[in-house]
């Protein structure tokens, strides 16, 4: 039987990929909110395209501040803008 592979929705786009296709990012369970590449951080998720347009879709959407239950800083989605910018 074929491996089950693991799929995730982006907040942004809303769109569905696999896992490794996504960066997912964190609030910690001190409050910080940071990437997580490996996706194996401790803490809450929710997952993006590797894509700036779907970063801003997120931003504009407050998607990521709703999925995450906090507030999220400006300087975060200009790191995630990086991240996904060099794939």
């Amino acid at each position: 039987m074929p491996k089950k592979i693991p799929m995730r929705s982006c907040i942004g786009c809303g769109i569905s990929k696999e896992k490794k296709d996504m960066i997912r990012v964190i609030r910690t369970p001190e409050g910080k909110v940071l990437a997580d590449p490996g996706g194996r951080l401790n803490g809450r998720g929710a997952y993006l395209c590797k894509d700036p347009a779907c970063v801003d879709k997120a931003e504009k959407k407050k998607a990521l501040s709703r999925a995450l239950g906090c507030e999220i800083p400006a300087e975060i989605y200009d790191q995630l803008r990086e991240a996904v910018s060099m794939k």
